[in-house]
């Protein structure tokens, strides 16, 4: 399993509207094949700040969703709101029984 910890900001006014982009694309990237988790929020401790944690069944699934379109389309608006390149933090991961 590839688990994916996405950190970025934005400017005070423009979070919501990013977030807005996150949520707007939950059901389609949670639908895809191999998507475990797909969770975007506030981070609680930068106002500026944004996380998203991704789990994925595999690393070739994760690359798979970096190829596809809702992830282009995600990228074309999140990237005018950054006021930094995101933090990409990947881990192969396997889990626990039970």
């Amino acid at each position: 399993m590839l688990i994916a910890h996405v950190t970025f900001r934005t400017l005070p006014n423009d979070r919501a509207e990013a977030l807005s982009a996150l949520l707007d694309q939950v059901a389609e990237v949670r639908a895809m094949p191999g998507c475990v988790k797909y969770i975007p929020a506030e981070d609680a401790s930068d106002p500026c700040g944004l996380i998203v944690v991704q789990a994925w069944e595999s690393a070739a699934r994760f690359d798979a969703y970096l190829a596809s379109p809702p992830f282009a389309r995600l990228g074309q608006s999140l990237r005018p709101l950054m006021t930094a390149p995101p933090v990409s933090q990947r881990f192969d991961a396997t889990p626990c029984p039970g």
